[in-house]
């Protein structure tokens, strides 16, 4: 969805928004209700389909009745069942019709399970939610992660089907193969830009012109009016322009759905004065636009069911109408995009001792994570699925390598030439070893690895990749170099990199929440030049508690807003 408001907090206020500062933000409306749940990531419903071939034939008179049933793995192994397609009859190559539709969640790993079963011709007449499984003959089993499909240039992944032979207990036999195919359910991407003013309007003030906004609401099918869009309010203005305005034609439904489009005075006391409105739909604008005329705005009058609207002098106009097509962060990592996970982190002494059990990189022997794992497995966890070579740059900061002095951005690998290691497990294993490698030292200085990272992320622009990168920073402790890591945000910025700080231990971070914009004050080099965008998001690690989500998942939920505003801001489509 295209962001429906212009960005001047007096217009906001007005109908009681909030101010935006971001270039095609989702809608405020629909992203306020998600939050007001709970819901803090990219919100996309994808519909799977699913077909198989070379299924096992069970039958003895004929081939097998495939159903297949899709479930939801829990985190703590627990299989949620999403539903069930129709039975085909007779069928080894069977093609589903019926699809699951499931919300994708870029910051989780959801685990899909398929099972296949051959339902007994006795069962065939009943309704396939009422059908005991026990009674069927299982077929075979497929797994695979939701962002596995989605990552695939044509949505399309084939798994193997396999189940346990009952005569060899741990045998695994192959039984098939089953085809996913994942698609984005979008009414439509397309969003329409508009420039809107009007002339000669009401004084609606004893000593002053009215200071107007639009307010633009679609009718839904029982008459209600839904606002969905407003823009900022001007100042003592009787013939306003306001600034470009965009909608979705999801949010209106279609271009020949009615809009009311009203036009208010604004008041402080929140009694707002309606100076007249219009009923168009945007095929209505678009025509307008097209004429260079204007509509006359209107008033209701209550008086008597046929009585006529005062019809105004004062006019709307369209002086811009465009369309433009939206394209969804799904698209763009359907085109190719990758994602590419970085890390470093903190080796300052006051981790404490590595050998102790106090100690924030304590190594425990039962195999219970310390908090710098956690955080790496569970940002690594997720991003993985998103970089085709899972080949990390990891880096350590803030300690003394053997025989040499402080360094604040070391190849946590150990190798002077390259600092990739393989896969996630391969962070673990240098992790660990460079805690026996080297010196805590200090202080806590953020700017080489950023610096390092932003060279990383400049050399792929140079080369015309198609890839962004995330730096997770994992630190114990306020940065002592705090300008010069704000010079290196400011000029990292312009590139395709966010940043992540997870703050772990119980040390006092409100300084590191000035690096993180969310606030609506962009970070300001020493040199005045400010942040061209929001890249940093900081939180401190803590333990979750039942039923909440981790605060990494609510960190990484950002991450697609911020890819986007990128790729947005520079016109870069899904397949350039």
């Amino acid at each position: 969805m295209g962001n429906c408001c212009s960005d001047v907090a007096g217009g906001q206020s007005a109908v009681g928004g909030t101010t935006s500062y971001a270039v095609n933000a989702p809608n405020e409306a629909v992203d306020a209700f998600l939050r007001s749940r709970g819901y803090k990531g990219l919100f996309s419903q994808i519909e799977l389909s699913i077909s198989a071939a070379n299924l096992r034939d069970r039958d003895v008179l004929s081939k097998s009745d495939p159903m297949a049933i899709l479930y939801m793995k829990g985190s703590d192994g627990s299989l949620q069942e999403l539903g069930r397609t129709e039975v085909v009859l007779n069928s080894l190559n069977p093609k589903w019709i019926r699809k699951y539709t499931v919300t994708y969640q870029f910051e989780m790993v959801q685990n899909l399970v398929f099972r296949v079963y051959d339902v007994d011709t006795q069962f065939q007449n009943i309704d396939v939610k009422a059908l005991k499984l026990e009674e069927q003959q299982f077929l075979g089993e497929a797994t695979c992660t939701l962002s596995e499909i989605v990552t695939k240039s044509n949505r399309m992944l084939t798994l193997d089907l396999a189940r346990e032979e009952n005569s060899l207990p741990g045998q695994i036999r192959q039984s098939g193969q089953l085809m996913v195919y994942a698609e984005e359910t979008v009414a439509s991407k397309t969003t329409v830009e508009l420039i809107l003013r009007c002339t000669d309007l009401e004084s609606k003030d004893l000593f002053s012109k009215s200071d107007p906004f639009l307010v633009i609401s679609k009718i839904t099918e029982s008459g209600v009016l839904v606002p969905i869009c407003k823009t900022e309010v001007l100042k003592n203005d009787h013939n306003p322009k306001w600034k470009q305005i965009s909608l979705s034609i999801q949010q209106v439904g279609s271009k020949d759905s009615p809009l009311i489009i009203e036009c208010f005075n604004f008041n402080s006391n929140g009694k707002h004065d309606l100076l007249g409105k219009v009923q168009k739909s945007l095929a209505g604008l678009e025509k307008l636009h097209s004429l260079a005329v204007g509509e006359n705005l209107f008033i209701p009058v209550l008086i008597g069911q046929n009585h006529p609207n005062k019809v105004l002098k004062s006019q709307l106009f369209v002086d811009k109408y465009s369309e433009n097509i939206q394209h969804t962060f799904l698209d763009y990592l359907a085109g190719g995009y990758e994602l590419n996970f970085m890390v470093a982190i903190d080796f300052t002494a006051s981790n404490g001792n590595p050998r102790l059990p106090d100690s924030l990189h304590y190594i425990d022997p039962s195999g219970r994570p310390n908090a710098y794992q956690r955080a790496i497995l569970e940002v690594g966890g997720v991003l993985q699925f998103y970089d085709y070579d899972k080949k990390f740059p990891a880096w350590g900061f803030g300690a003394r390598p053997i025989d040499g002095p402080v360094s604040h951005c070391f190849n946590l690998n150990g190798s002077s030439n390259y600092c990739e290691v393989e896969g996630i497990h391969g962070i673990m294993m240098a992790y660990t070893s460079a805690l026996f490698n080297v010196s805590l030292a200090g202080p806590t200085l953020f700017g080489h690895v950023v610096t390092n990272a932003a060279q990383i992320a400049s050399g792929s622009v140079a080369r015309n990749e198609r890839k962004y990168f995330i730096l997770l920073i994992i630190t114990d402790g306020v940065i002592t170099d705090l300008q010069e890591t704000k010079d290196a945000f400011v000029m990292a910025s312009d590139l395709p990199l966010s940043i992540l700080i997870v703050g772990v231990g119980g040390a006092d971070f409100k300084e590191m929440e000035i690096l993180d914009a969310d606030k609506g004050e962009r970070l300001e080099s020493s040199t005045g030049r400010v942040a061209s965008r929001d890249i940093v998001q900081f939180v401190p690690l803590r333990d979750v508690h039942g039923g909440e989500a981790s605060v990494v998942q609510s960190l990484l939920a950002e991450l697609p807003s911020q890819f986007l505003m990128y790729v947005r801001a520079r016109g870069i489509g899904p397949n350039q």
